[in-house]
């Protein structure tokens, strides 16, 4: 029987030979296809992530132990060895990381670990920047303060609770933003995590808010704000709980009212506040400081010569410190502009004239004070407690490691004018913008405005303002790119 005319290629299938049906089976797949095309993507943030990750592994090399600061660090690792809530300035959460460290007794690996948080914060800004459609470059880009700013460095090697907010602050705000609508268990996960940050550190406690706000305009559901509060909310109630039960007051802290005196002590006029008589033994008494917070611990101080001490009088000093702002709002909202400026400097600002802050790396060696603390701290955490000392060759690595001073201050205040321009623009994730926005401008200003400016206070407001920048800036380009496509 003929076949038809097929130009000579048709065969039976009894006829196909080998070679013909070796050709008609799948091709085998490459196992490393997908990792070689996630790593022509991502090229260029995995050269920057890797970067980074040596020069925190370096950091890790240079030093023989973790900074640690008097007061704090040794308030912080005495919390985690006998947990109770401070009465004085420190909520436990960060001691509660520590506490889950002890049984390494290393305050290395404390350090280590925080290194490892910085990475995650760099890697998720980038993420989400890259889900909102930013080029792989701006996403990189925006991770660069966060990733090799000294300053960043300095404080994941240092037994200081700061890392841990801007951990937990940046991931619930990945959370929240990750999806057009956040599922249910993003909410709840985003707000546990804004709880466990407003534990470590109490000045976070009103992001909670912003973001039940932000859930709140953009019409996400009953449910998505119960989740949110419920899962914020009650890790906050509990701990006031337990510290009702140590400390006879429901609160998180308490050191809210010493602070905010010291913060009124670089304005008051008592001539004008008039406060009742048992307030008025707050007033300025003649005592001065070159920094509000250094007011806290100046001896001669009127609050630090009452009896019982500073931390017993912290409901009557909170009350002069709210009569005071009351009585002179500009004066108070003068220094509280003043000091808050400082954040924008080219190079770091002694503030107060105490600390040294810089854009580079420790070198040489240094001492712990001989406190009894001390002491104690290091037979119970950590033998090898010592003083900041660096280990050569890696130490003079790091000595000559710069950074360039207008990648500091200037940067981030040029993110957040693009975070207003973005915000302006009307176009995009407006709303993300605004929430990012929000969030960065509380995280700066709130410290200052409730005690003092610290280096360190700003800059868990950095990477927010980088990803408010970032999402802006793609708002920006479309605004102009519409603005071109109508001309």
């Amino acid at each position: 029987m003929a076949r038809p005319f097929d130009g000579g290629i048709s065969m039976t299938v009894h006829e196909m030979t080998p070679e013909a049906t070796a050709d008609r089976r799948p091709l085998p797949r490459d196992p490393y296809g997908k990792a070689r095309a996630l790593f022509r993507r991502h090229r260029l943030f995995t050269l920057v992530i890797a970067l980074a990750a040596a020069l925190r592994i370096l950091m890790m090399a240079g030093y023989a132990t973790a900074q640690l600061y008097w007061y704090d660090s040794f308030t912080y690792l005495d919390t985690a060895n006998h947990l109770a809530p401070s009465g004085a300035f420190h909520p436990a959460g960060y001691s509660f990381f520590l506490r889950l460290l002890a049984p390494f007794h290393s305050v290395m690996l404390v350090a280590g670990v925080q290194h490892a948080m910085g990475l995650g914060v760099g890697l998720m800004i980038y993420l989400l920047l890259r889900r909102a459609a930013l080029p792989a470059w701006g996403a990189a880009a925006a991770t660069v303060p966060v990733l090799f700013d000294p300053a960043f460095l300095r404080l994941e090697h240092a037994v200081l609770s700061d890392m841990q907010v801007i951990f937990l602050t940046v991931a619930a705000l990945a959370l929240l933003l990750w999806r057009a609508r956040p599922p249910i268990w993003a909410c709840a996960a985003a707000g546990a995590a804004l709880a466990v940050a407003g534990l470590t550190r109490t000045i976070a406690v009103p992001v909670l808010g912003l973001a039940f706000l932000y859930l709140l305009v953009r019409r996400m559901g009953r449910r998505r704000l119960a989740v949110l509060a419920v899962a914020g909310t009650l890790p906050l109630l509990g701990y006031a709980t337990w510290y009702h039960q140590h400390n006879d007051r429901f609160a998180l802290s308490g050191a809210d009212g010493v602070a905010l005196w010291a913060r009124s002590m670089t304005f008051a006029d008592c001539s004008v506040i008039k406060p009742p008589v048992e307030e008025a033994k707050l007033c300025p008494n003649g005592t001065m400081a070159d920094a509000a917070s250094e007011y806290v611990w100046a001896p001669g101080a009127s609050l630090n010569v009452l009896p019982g001490g500073r931390f017993a009088n912290n409901d009557l000093a909170r009350s002069f410190a709210l009569h005071a702002i009351a009585a002179q709002p500009l004066d108070y909202l003068g220094d509280v502009v003043r000091d808050t400026s400082l954040a924008f400097a080219r190079k770091p600002v002694a503030h107060p004239l105490r600390t040294n802050p810089a854009l580079s790396f420790f070198h040489g060696s240094s001492e712990l004070p001989d406190y009894p603390l001390v002491g104690k701290v290091r037979a119970e955490y950590d033998s090898d407690i010592r003083g900041l000392a660096s280990v050569e060759p890696y130490g003079s690595i790091l000595a000559a490691y710069r950074y360039p001073t207008f990648l500091h201050g200037p940067l981030f205040g040029l993110a957040l004018i693009v975070g207003v321009a973005g915000m302006l623009a009307g176009l995009g994730r407006r709303r993300d913008v605004t929430l990012l926005w929000a969030v960065s401008m509380f995280l700066l200003v709130a410290p200052v405005a409730t005690l003092d400016f610290d280096n360190r206070y700003v800059l868990p407001a950095v990477p927010v303002a980088c990803l408010a920048a970032g999402l802006a800036a793609k708002s920006l380009a479309e605004r102009i790119s519409r603005m071109r496509g109508s001309g």
